[in-house]
C-alpha cells in the first residue's frame, strides 16, 4: 500500500535473501505438508476488530478515518500461517453481531478453520482503536470489557478437534483469568496427549492483566509476580516459546535477558526463540551458554520502520511455517524476519502479512526498496495472492449501459426514471438464472443502477462490476468527477471497478498518452482503495480490428504498469488472434484472473461462435454481454407492452441459453 506521507526512519531489521526451496512449491499458499493430522496449528486467544487510524503521524485524538481488519495476536497468527500455506484454525469466542461475523467471514476467506469460533450471544466482540503517531509510538485502546473472547471456557476445547492439529498456541493474554486458563491448559494437555506440539507466545500486554490504565495499551513492559507465576507454570509442556526481550523477562520472572533464558531453559528443553525487533532473532535450541548471542540466527537486511504493531504476529507465522514444514531453524529463523519485515513496512495487522508466493518472491527477488509497501512488483504479488475470493468462470449479465437504454425510453416515450426499475427487473432475470450457483455475476451502473444494486445484494452472485467511464468518451473521461479516487472509497470493497476504453494502438501518439495517464490513474486509485479493476478494450470501433491489435493494445497499457485483475475484450477472428493476446497476459501478469468477452449486441449465433473460438485459450473465462439479452425486453418494457413478470422471464431464457452455450464451450475444451 501506498501513503501521502510517513513519520519513519531506517533502521537495520532482518529480513532475508533465500533461495525458493526446493521441496515446495511457489504456489503453496494453500498447500497441504504431509501428515496424518487433519490441521497444521489451532491458535487459542483473543480475536479482536481492529480500527487503524489512516491519518499516519497523528495523535489517535484527530484520527478522521479508520481501516477495519481482524486483529488479536491468535487470530493474526491464524491468517498468517494459512497465507503461508499451512492448515490452521482459530478457538476463541465472538459475539453474535456484525464485528463477530466479520471475523468468522474473514477467517473463512483466509481459508482458516471456524469449527472452534463460538458464538457468545451475551457478550460483544472486542475492539481496538490504533493510530501511527511516530515510528515506534502506536498509540491504542482495547475495548474489551466483558469481550466475547475472554469467556473462552474448558467446555468450548473440543478433545478431538485439538487432537486432529499437529501443534496448539496458546498465548499469554488467555492465562490472566481462571475460565481462559482453564480452556488452555485443557488445550495442552490434549496436544501433549495425542502427540502434538506445544507452541507459546508469550504475547504479554500488561494492560490486559490489569497491569495499566485504558490509555496505556502500548505499554509493554509492567513486572509482576503474579504474572510471571502464572507463566512459569506453562513453560514445562512448551516445545516452542517465542517472546520479545520483555516478555521473557516476564515469563521467567528474571529482571535481564540473559538470566530469563537460564531460567527458561531450567525448566523445559523448548526452543526458545527471542525476538529482538530491530535486530531480528535468536534461536536457542540447547543449553543457554553466557553469550546472549550464542544461538542460531537468520538473515536479514535494512528495512524501514513505518508501524510496529502485528510484526510479531507475522514473525510467529513465518517461523511455524519453517518449524512445522521441517525447515531448518535457521530457514524458520529467516522465514520469521521475513514476515516481520512485511509487517512493519505496512500499515495495518492481518491483512498486509504476506501470502507464501509473496514471501518466496521478496526472499529470492529481493527488493531495492527498503519500504516493501513501495515496491510495484511485490505490492502486485499480495494483492493478487490475497484478493477476497476465487472465481474461476464468470458469466456477467450486463446492464450498465446507460446511453443505449435512455435512447430506448425516449423512442418509447417513458420518463428515464423508469430505467432504474427496468434494472432492478434485469437483476431478478440474472438471479433466477443463476439460482444460487457460482460463476455469476453483473455490470450494474451508478447513474439508473441504485436501487437494482441493492436488489443484486439480495442475491448471492459471486460478481459485480460497476463501470466509471463517461458513456462514449473519447479521450478517457470519467463519469462522475475526474477526481476518481474519491469516489471509490465510497463503494463496497467487493464491488469490481469497470472502465470501458476505446483505444486503439495506431491512435496518434498523444491520444493513446491521453488515455494511457488515464488508465494508469484509475489502476493507482483502484489499489489504494483496495478495489478490483476490469479495463474493457474495444479497438475494433476506431481502426482496423488485425490479429495482433489487441495484444499490441495490451502490452501499451502494461508497459505503463497498469495491471487490472480482468480484461473485457472484444471477441476475436482467430485462435492466432487468441494466442497473442494469451501470451501478452502471461508474459506480464501471471496473476491476472482472466478475460470476458464483451457482446457488442452481436446476435446469439455469432457469440456462440465466439465462444467456441476461445476453446484453446484458457485465459478467456467468460463473459459480460447485455443488449443481446435485454435490448428486446426493454424496448417492449418500456412501450408498455409487456409487464415485469414477462420481462423478466424474456431476459432470463436470454440469459440462460447463452449460458448454457458457454459452459457447453468450456465443456468441449476441457474434453
Amino acid at each position: 500500500m501506498e501513503f501521502l506521507f510517513h513519520y519513519v526512519s531506517l533502521v537495520p531489521f532482518c529480513a532475508a535473501r533465500l533461495q525458493r526451496p526446493r521441496s515446495l512449491p511457489v504456489s503453496a499458499r494453500r498447500s497441504r505438508l504431509a501428515t496424518t493430522k487433519k490441521l497444521d496449528v489451532i491458535t487459542i486467544g483473543r480475536a479482536s476488530v481492529d480500527l487503524y487510524g489512516q491519518q499516519i503521524g497523528s495523535r489517535l485524538e484527530d484520527i478522521a478515518s479508520f481501516a477495519k481488519s481482524v486483529g488479536g495476536c491468535p487470530a493474526n497468527i491464524a491468517i498468517g500461517t494459512a497465507r503461508l500455506g499451512l492448515r490452521s484454525a482459530l478457538m476463541t469466542r465472538v459475539g453474535d453481531e456484525q464485528m463477530g461475523r466479520f471475523i468468522r467471514e474473514q477467517m473463512q476467506r483466509e481459508g482458516v478453520s471456524t469449527d472452534a469460533i463460538v458464538v457468545d450471544r451475551e457478550r460483544l466482540t472486542a475492539l481496538v482503536l490504533l493510530a501511527v503517531e511516530e515510528e515506534g509510538v502506536s498509540p491504542m485502546i482495547f475495548v474489551r470489557t466483558d469481550c466475547a473472547d475472554m469467556a473462552l471456557s474448558p467446555d468450548d476445547v473440543d478433545e478431538a478437534f485439538v487432537a486432529s492439529a499437529r501443534a496448539v498456541v496458546v498465548t499469554g493474554t488467555h492465562f490472566s483469568r481462571p475460565n481462559t486458563e482453564a480452556a488452555q491448559m485443557k488445550a495442552i494437555r490434549i496436544a501433549k496427549a495425542s502427540g502434538g506440539k506445544v507452541v507459546f507466545d508469550i504475547d504479554y500486554r500488561p494492560n490486559l492483566w490489569g497491569l495499566a490504565g485504558h490509555a496505556a495499551g502500548f505499554e509493554r513492559y509492567v513486572k509482576s509476580e503474579t504474572v510471571s507465576a502464572k507463566m512459569r507454570a506453562v513453560l514445562p509442556y512448551c516445545d516452542l516459546i517465542v517472546g520479545t526481550e520483555e516478555e521473557i523477562r516476564i515469563a521467567s520472572g528474571a529482571d535481564d535477558v540473559l538470566g530469563a533464558l537460564k531460567a527458561i531453559r531450567a525448566q523445559t528443553d523448548a526452543t526458545i526463540v527471542l525476538k529482538r525487533g530491530a535486530m531480528g532473532c535468536i534461536v536457542y535450541d540447547g543449553p543457554i551458554s553466557d553469550d546472549l548471542e550464542d544461538g542460531i540466527v537468520g538473515d536479514g537486511f535494512p528495512i524501514e520502520v513505518f508501524n510496529v504493531l502485528g510484526a510479531g504476529d507475522a514473525f510467529m507465522s513465518g517461523f511455524l511455517r519453517g518449524w512445522l514444514g521441517g525447515e531448518s531453524l535457521k530457514t524458520a529463523a529467516t522465514w520469521a524476519n521475513a514476515g516481520g519485515a512485511f509487517a512493519v513496512s505496512r500499515l495495518l495487522c492481518s491483512p498486509e502479512y504476506p501470502t507464501f508466493e509473496e514471501l518466496q518472491f521478496f526472499l529470492k527477488q529481493g527488493s531495492k526498496h527498503r519500504a516493501l509497501r513501495k515496491d510495484e512488483a511485490i505490492n502486485h504479488v499480495h494483492w493478487a495472492t490475497t484478493r477476497r475470493r476465487d472465481i474461476p468462470s464468470l458469466m456477467a449479465l450486463a446492464v450498465d449501459h446507460r446511453l443505449q437504454l435512455e435512447e430506448a425510453a425516449r423512442k418509447a416515450g417513458a420518463d428515464e426514471s423508469r430505467i432504474g426499475a427496468f434494472k432492478v427487473l434485469a437483476v431478478k432475470a440474472a438471479a433466477r438464472v443463476a439460482n444460487g450457483r457460482p460463476g455469476y455475476g453483473m455490470l450494474i451502473d451508478e447513474k439508473h443502477g441504485r436501487d437494482a444494486m441493492f436488489e443484486f445484494a439480495r442475491h448471492p452472485f459471486a460478481w459485480l462490476g460497476r463501470p466509471v467511464e463517461l458513456p462514449g468518451s473519447r479521450p478517457l473521461r470519467f463519469e462522475f468527477s475526474q477526481d476518481i479516487g474519491s469516489q471509490l472509497v465510497e463503494w463496497p470493497v467487493d464491488h469490481c471497478i469497470k472502465c470501458l476504453c476505446f483505444y486503439h494502438p495506431d491512435d496518434s501518439a498523444e491520444l493513446k498518452r491521453e488515455q494511457g495517464e488515464k488508465l494508469k490513474t484509475l489502476f493507482e486509485a483502484a489499489r489504494k482503495v483496495g478495489r478490483e479493476l476490469l479495463v474493457e478494450i474495444i479497438a475494433g470501433k476506431h481502426g482496423a480490428l488485425k490479429e495482433d491489435t489487441i495484444s499490441r493494445a495490451l502490452q501499451d497499457l502494461y508497459d505503463l504498469g497498469i495491471k487490472p485483475d480482468w480484461w473485457k475484450l472484444e471477441p476475436q477472428a482467430s485462435a492466432a488472434a487468441w494466442a497473442g493476446i494469451e501470451a501478452t497476459i502471461a508474459r506480464n501478469d501471471a496473476w491476472c484472473r482472466g478475460v470476458v468477452l464483451l457482446g457488442l449486441e452481436a446476435p446469439q449465433e455469432a457469440l456462440e461462435r465466439a465462444f467456441a473460438a476461445t476453446a484453446g485459450t484458457s485465459i478467456v473465462k467468460g463473459f459480460a454481454v447485455g443488449r443481446t439479452i435485454f435490448a428486446e425486453a426493454a424496448d417492449a418494457w418500456l412501450s408498455g407492452r409487456i409487464g415485469d413478470e414477462e420481462a423478466i422471464a424474456d431476459m432470463a431464457g436470454r440469459f440462460e441459453k447463452l449460458t448454457a452455450a458457454w459452459l457447453a464451450a468450456r465443456g468441449r475444451a476441457a474434453a
